[in-house]
């Protein structure tokens, strides 16, 4: 599932075609994707200005002019797909079947954005004016904002007895982590996933911080990491997978040279690498 880089890489690659623009004509191809389709998204997307784009967590908003926002989630396949915009055509890959073209909209400058979906994992719902969207309620804060602060996590990790490699996944905690970055953090920081969130100390927090902060930069930087299905809006692979220094890595050498191996482990259902010497 795409993480917080790769879904700001998605933001920031659809931000110049959406942004003070009108969606001029709007489809939606099916009924349902994860859950059903808001019956009144065509009507209320045809006409709208887009005012902002942004991202909480894992999510897209588009802000509709006084029509409330547009709410996007890309699931384990979903793909925004951009044609036939006015700086230049975007190639649109073959493997990229036009029959995973679920919700299609086209702007005033004649640019088709397409939500395209494979399996269907993705979300589209709409967000009323000065409403707020149940699945973003409990949302703990951005690890990019100045919200996200060493006495902030402190507090959340206090007398937890989860792993702290769980706690950091829980969104409520923090948002838009994922497995790849809470493990590459992790790592970074010298802690293992196994330790209790509430037994990191306080200066390993605030070490850890930073390292939430630097990795997610540089993925963002870097497109994000595309290992299955991410793409950049325009269509280009992410490259930061290129930079992981343990995740995915099981049995490679430490790259601190400490002489050990990285190692997998399953934790609640999913695979955490880690270095068993580095990391305390």
């Amino acid at each position: 599932m795409p993480e917080l880089p790769e879904v700001e890489t998605v933001r920031r690659g659809l931000a110049p075609h959406l942004e003070g623009h009108v969606i001029a004509r709007a489809e939606a191809r099916r009924p349902d994707l994860r859950w059903p389709l808001p019956p009144d998204l065509v009507q209320v997307l045809t006409g709208a200005r887009v005012t902002g784009l942004r991202r909480r967590s894992k999510y897209i908003l588009a802000d509709l002019q006084d029509r409330g926002s547009l709410l996007l989630h890309l699931g384990m396949s979903g793909r925004m797909l951009i044609e036939g915009e006015s700086q230049g055509d975007f190639h649109r890959d073959p493997a990229i079947l036009p029959r995973h073209d679920h919700v299609v909209f086209w702007t005033d400058q004649g640019t088709r954005i397409t939500f395209n979906d494979a399996r269907r994992f993705g979300m589209v719902d709409l967000v009323a004016p000065g409403a707020a969207h149940p699945l973003l309620a409990q949302l703990g804060p951005e690890p990019l904002s100045p919200e996200f602060t060493p006495a902030v996590l402190a507090a959340a990790f206090a007398g937890r007895r989860s792993p702290v490699k769980a706690a950091l996944l829980d969104q409520r905690i923090v948002a838009g982590l994922g497995n790849i970055y809470v493990s590459e953090a992790l790592f970074r920081a010298g802690i293992d996933p196994r330790r209790l969130a509430g037994q990191v100390t306080a200066p390993e927090i605030a070490a850890l911080v930073g390292h939430i902060r630097a990795v997610l930069e540089e993925a963002i930087a870097a497109g994000g990491s595309s290992l299955r299905d991410h793409r950049q809006a325009t269509g280009e692979l992410g490259y930061f997978q290129h930079s992981f220094r343990v995740y995915g890595r099981e049995g490679a050498p430490c790259p601190h040279g400490c002489g050990a191996t990285v190692e997998r482990i399953a934790q609640s259902g999913r695979s955490s690498y880690f270095c068993p010497h580095c990391q305390r």
